[in-house]
C-alpha cells in the first residue's frame, strides 16, 4: 500500500505481526526439520525423542499427551524406538502394569546428531547471509520472541 511521501510508515497491527511471525517461522521450521533427518527417523520419531530428552522417563500416555497424539499411535512410534535401540521400556515403580519409557545413551546420541544439524546448518546461514548489526537485531528479536512465549 503507498502512503503519501515524507510521511512515516504506519506501526504494524498485532494481527499482523501475529501473521507474518507465524509464517516465518513455520517455513523456518520446515527448513530446520528437512535438514536434521537422522537416518531414516521420521518426523514424529524425532519429536519423541526430544520430548522424552526434555521431560524425562515417562509412560506411553504421558508423552502421548505430550505430543498431542493417540496412545495407539505413540505405541507404534516408540515400538519403532524401541526397535532400534533409542528407548527403553522398564515397569513403572508406582504401577507394575505400566511401563516407563526412558531415551538410551543411543538415543541421546541420535538426539544430539539431530540438534547439531540444525543448529550448524542455521549457523551457516546466519554467517553467510546476516552481517554483524543483522546478526544483533536477530538476537534481540530472539529476545523478544522469547517474551511472547513465555519463556
Amino acid at each position: 500500500m503507498a502512503r503519501p511521501s515524507g510521511t512515516a510508515p504506519a506501526d504494524p497491527t498485532p494481527e499482523e505481526v501475529a501473521d507474518q511471525l507465524a509464517s516465518v517461522v513455520g517455513r523456518l521450521l520446515r527448513r530446520l526439520r528437512s535438514t536434521s533427518s537422522e537416518g531414516l527417523l521420521t518426523p514424529t520419531q524425532r519429536s519423541a525423542l526430544a520430548r522424552l530428552h526434555d521431560m524425562g522417563p515417562t509412560t506411553t500416555a504421558g508423552l502421548a499427551r505430550a505430543e498431542f497424539v493417540r496412545p495407539q499411535s505413540m505405541r507404534l512410534t516408540l515400538g519403532a524406538l524401541e526397535e532400534e535401540g533409542l528407548v527403553a521400556r522398564s515397569p513403572d515403580p508406582a504401577d507394575g502394569r505400566k511401563s516407563v519409557i526412558s531415551l538410551t545413551d543411543t538415543g541421546r546420541a541420535a538426539l544430539a546428531r539431530v540438534r547439531a544439524a540444525k543448529r550448524d546448518w542455521l549457523a551457516d546461514a546466519v554467517a553467510a547471509e546476516l552481517d554483524g548489526a543483522e546478526r544483533r537485531t536477530v538476537a534481540e528479536a530472539v529476545a523478544l520472541v522469547e517474551r511472547l512465549i513465555g519463556s
